[in-house]
């Protein structure tokens, strides 16, 4: 059985490359042992996407070489 992290007490961040006018602003969540909750910092209350830590890794990779 597969149930969804509790995030009720995540200590959200905002992307460093975040651009400060709150537009196109991503948030994170750490300290969650495998995985990586991702939501819409203009959304706070909206849907939260969480990642394997492996395929995050692969994704901000990817965003770097580019």
């Amino acid at each position: 059985m597969n149930r969804a992290p509790d995030l009720t007490a995540a200590a959200w961040r905002k992307s460093s490359y975040s651009d400060g006018g709150g537009t196109n602003c991503l948030e994170v969540a750490d300290g969650h042992a495998g995985i990586v909750p991702v939501r819409d910092s203009k959304r706070p209350d909206g849907p939260i996407l969480v990642f394997g830590a492996s395929p995050w890794a692969s994704f901000l990779e990817g965003v770097r070489d580019s």
